[in-house]
């Protein structure tokens, strides 16, 4: 109860001024945890690539539990029919964007603009094991810009780092409120017990941070509880397996690129003439599940998502206790 009613507190307090960025997405199958609740920690960071540009971090905090299914959120979800089974879950998310040179002072025009978000996100996840699918909504609300704290959280680590302190978010979109929606389906394509698995997935997403849609394939190895199984999590004690996961994306609009959608004052943004439409990116990672708890190591690649960027690598850990 001291959870639920903190994780309440919290999602109250954020709903007027969070956003939904969701560079971080824990709804496909590599991700999965065969749990009806569970609490999941989400690092990302291109320290693990020995970079320090474009997305530079990503933090992010996820419960999943039987009582957010009565969240009035939740309530605004697409659920869908014939699913036998609906895990429902709320996740709180920063993340932050620089230019390739966050010393310099000056807008770097032709770079990427300097961009924070906060979001709050409530999701339901929902397995149809007859037919091999799964599907997931979700909805996220808050604010792109100064109120998300990017500037303060990358020149406090660095400051504790001893690193050097960037000096340039003074140029950083302006605030701006945000409303996402996003629905996923994944459908399992090839399966051999509990060693392999190949599906199919894609996604569309729309709102006023961003639109976009992608399609992708995703192969697990190792040994796994299957992704689209109702079943909870067997007494087993030992699960590890490696993924791949490829999709490519098809992006009509991006905020922290090219500026809110109501506030058009920010100093500095990419013209929307001259983002990709196309951007293609892969995960690869590793997991190692032992009773309770869950443990993932991965690296994501990101092609060019304007004309004069760069591809883009980070890496990330994730930590996941069943409740």
């Amino acid at each position: 109860m001291l959870i639920r009613n903190i994780i309440l507190l919290v999602s109250i307090a954020l709903l007027p001024c969070s956003a939904g960025a969701q560079a971080i997405d824990n709804s496909l199958s590599f991700k999965n945890i065969n749990s009806d609740a569970y609490f999941r920690f989400n690092y990302e960071n291109d320290f693990f690539s020995a970079t320090d540009f474009y997305y530079t971090q990503g933090l992010h905090i996820e419960l999943v539990a039987p009582w957010v299914k009565h969240f009035i959120i939740s309530k605004i979800l697409v659920h869908p029919r014939n699913f036998s089974y609906i895990r429902y879950g709320i996740g709180f998310e920063h993340d932050g964007y620089t230019p390739t040179s966050y010393s310099n002072p000056n807008i770097l025009y032709g770079d990427r603009p300097y961009a924070a978000c906060l979001f709050m996100k409530t999701f339901l996840i929902a397995i149809d094991p007859a037919k091999k699918q799964r599907f997931s909504s979700s909805f996220s609300s808050g604010v792109i810009g100064q109120a998300a704290g990017g500037a303060e959280m990358q020149t406090g680590i660095h400051h504790t780092l001893h690193d050097v302190l960037p000096r340039g978010w003074q140029h950083q979109i302006h605030n701006d409120a945000i409303l996402n929606y996003q629905v996923n389906y994944e459908k399992q394509l090839v399966s051999l017990g509990h060693f392999v698995s190949v599906d199919a997935d894609a996604m569309a997403r729309a709102g006023t941070l961003n639109d976009k849609a992608n399609v992708g394939t995703t192969i697990m190895l190792g040994y796994f509880d299957s992704p689209f199984s109702a079943t909870i999590a067997t007494k087993k004690n030992f699960r590890i397996y490696a993924y791949e996961h490829a999709e490519v994306n098809a992006v009509a609009y991006d905020a922290t690129l090219e500026g809110g959608l109501f506030d058009r004052t920010s100093p500095y943004v990419i013209s929307p003439k001259d983002l990709t439409p196309f951007v293609f990116q892969n995960r690869f990672g590793f997991v190692v599940i032992y009773r309770r708890l869950y443990l993932e190591y991965f690296q994501s690649l990101l092609s060019n998502e304007f004309t004069t960027g760069n591809f883009h690598v980070w890496g990330g850990v994730q930590i996941a206790f069943g409740l």
